[in-house]
């Protein structure tokens, strides 16, 4: 269920995810617009945040111990978030367009959602805190789902533009 206190891995965690989020802030890419958003998801990704950033910050259950095979499952959390720092640090360096910010990643779809859902979930599971699954469960449904939602818009508008210029 979760001990309560500290972790300073959920600390670490949410630093790393924050702090790209800063400097995309200031970086979004040309074209990009939330409003059109739906609203259930907006509501489920917000929830989702909050609750994920608590549960992070108030378990104690992420912070490493002596290694044993369960510790496979930090080690994969931290290599799912290298790899969306790779995300970003790709992002950052390209042109910033929509197609890169919807962009895959090591063949993994809408990278810029899917990677840090997928890292906190490993999190939830090394941690074996039931409470950090559920919260990375409603964060993935609204975060995902946006990402999608924006996706598949931008494909139709360059479909629909593949089609005038024919």
């Amino acid at each position: 269920m979760g001990q309560i206190g500290f972790s300073y891995t959920g600390l670490l965690f949410l630093l790393l995810l924050f702090l790209p989020n800063l400097f995309w802030a200031g970086r979004k890419p040309v074209g990009y617009d939330p409003k059109g958003e739906n609203r259930v998801l907006l509501f489920l990704e917000r929830t989702g945040e909050v609750c994920v950033t608590a549960s992070a910050l108030l378990f104690s259950d992420f912070n490493p111990r002596g290694w044993t095979l369960w510790s496979l499952w930090l080690a994969a959390a931290g290599a799912l978030m290298a790899c969306y720092e790779c995300w970003w640090i790709r992002y950052f360096r390209s042109e910033r367009t929509l197609q890169d910010f919807y962009s895959s990643f090591l063949g993994i779809p809408l990278a810029g959602a899917t990677l840090p859902v997928a890292a906190f979930f490993c999190l939830g599971v090394y941690g074996k805190v039931i409470w950090a699954l559920l919260a990375d469960a409603v964060l993935a449904a609204g975060h995902i789902g946006i990402h999608l939602q924006h996706a598949r818009a931008l494909c139709r508008t360059q479909e629909n533009s593949k089609e005038e210029r024919i």
